[in-house]
């Protein structure tokens, strides 16, 4: 059974830095896919950032230059670096495990509410 504790998010003005952490843990194979969610008030939820495990990375183009997505081996944590922040990031962010290629179940964390102001 994988876990997800996420840690981080709040508010922050425009321009300004934000850390998300995941601490993930259960089957190594279930957990070989990691990525971002975000999901703003009358959207649906999308992935914004993704790292496979052989260090591939993914990112949607609204995100692609400002944040920053890494994992800590040592202590299977996923990682968010969010700078250059927007309003427009304003949402919830989940942290999400997926098997290998991206498939799978996914498993998704309890969330955490990201606000940016103008």
């Amino acid at each position: 059974q994988v876990q997800l504790v996420e840690h981080g998010g709040g508010s922050v003005e425009a321009g300004g830095s934000l850390r998300l952490s995941c601490m993930h843990s259960g089957p190594t194979y279930l957990r070989s896919c990691m990525s971002y969610f975000r999901q703003s008030p009358g959207k649906d939820r999308q992935a914004i950032a993704t790292v496979e495990s052989d260090g591939t990375t993914k990112y949607t183009d609204s995100v692609k230059g400002r944040f920053n997505i890494s994992q800590d081996k040592e202590t299977d944590t996923l990682i968010l670096q969010m700078n250059a922040m927007k309003p427009e990031d304003t949402a919830m962010y989940y942290c999400v495990a997926r098997g290998p290629l991206c498939k799978g179940p996914f498993k998704w964390g309890q969330g955490t509410q990201v606000t940016v102001s103008s």
